[in-house]
């Protein structure tokens, strides 16, 4: 039986939990750590070690190991991939 409000409308199913955290809406890129191999060429902005944004942007191609960072627990997202075929990545 499923639960209405005091109108009689029904009241619709909650969200589940992996569904708020946006797990199923949309897939959050891992960090990749300085040193690591770039999977694929572009622009990789710099975050914090709990993803804040520094604003800081580097361009590296695929392959090529990631640069170090200014500071210690600083991570690589890539924020903009090359348009070319080095750009598709793995």
């Amino acid at each position: 039986m499923s639960q209405s409000d005091p109108t009689g409308a029904p009241i619709p199913a909650q969200p589940s939990e992996r569904h708020l955290l946006g797990e199923e809406v949309c897939k959050v890129p891992k960090p990749l750590k300085p040193g690591e191999l770039a999977p694929a060429s572009g622009q990789y902005a710099i975050v914090g070690p709990r993803g804040g944004q520094t604003g800081q942007e580097r361009t590296v191609t695929r392959g090529e190991p990631l640069p170090p960072t200014p500071e210690p627990d600083q991570r690589y997202v890539l924020v903009d991939r090359t348009h070319n075929r080095s750009g598709r990545g793995k």
